[in-house]
């Protein structure tokens, strides 16, 4: 779904500090409480098997704005965590309440039941040119929206298959499971002359592509 967490290609917020082709090992975590909120999705997700991650990213989805900006990456993971207990009957919000001393805020409801993933295609082959599919949807989508409509080139697919997520995200067991493709695009496709030269790789589910008009690539 389209939110506060899909920014990609947005001006105004500032440059992102990045590292390029850094090949430095730095901590995941950064303070140390932040391990124990990691956990705790895994003991909802593994250990109690109450939740997907695709449904942990889709409950982070569902904060407000407000809330979204004014909290750290793993805290947004605490509160998703949190209504996720609530919402398979773990714990209950009055509870959640008595143990912070003050009303704790979840995340909003869901809105939306997810969709399946489109079956029944010949998977894609490295060179081929595919087009994102140019969709709107209503709930949990790991697609990024910038590259929606836009034309790019599988340079690899995965031999693993996952649940698709726009399912799986919504609770749906039953998801079927695909591949996904590392799709290059050009960034002037992407976001116009005004962007740099250069190209940008997204990993994409099957389910999210289509094969282009256009013909195969072919190596030089």
């Amino acid at each position: 779904m389209d939110g506060f967490h899909d920014l990609g290609g947005f001006q105004g917020f500032g440059k992102v500090p990045h590292t390029i082709n850094s090949l430095s090992y730095t901590p995941v975590f950064k303070q140390d409480w932040e391990h124990l909120a990691y956990s705790l999705m895994f003991i909802g997700v593994d250990h109690l098997k109450k939740f997907s991650v695709d449904e942990v990213r889709h409950a982070v989805e569902r904060l407000d704005v407000r809330q979204h900006v004014g909290t750290q990456y793993y805290e947004r993971y605490v509160i998703a965590t949190a209504t996720l207990l609530v919402e398979t009957g773990v714990i209950t919000q009055a509870e959640l309440d008595q143990a912070l001393g003050s009303h704790f805020k979840l995340a909003n409801p869901a809105h939306a039941k997810g969709r399946p993933a489109l079956t029944g295609r010949p998977p894609f082959e490295l060179g081929d040119r595919v087009v994102v599919r140019d969709e709107y949807v209503a709930g949990h989508v790991r697609m990024p929206a910038y590259v929606r409509g836009k034309e790019g080139v599988v340079l690899h697919r995965t031999s693993a298959k996952w649940p698709f997520p726009d399912a799986i995200g919504h609770g749906d067991t039953s998801a079927a499971h695909q591949p996904t493709y590392h799709v290059e695009f050009r960034v002037k496709d992407l976001w116009g002359d005004a962007a740099d030269e250069g190209f940008v790789v997204v990993d994409l589910f099957e389910g999210y592509l289509d094969k282009a008009k256009t013909s195969q690539v072919v190596n030089a």
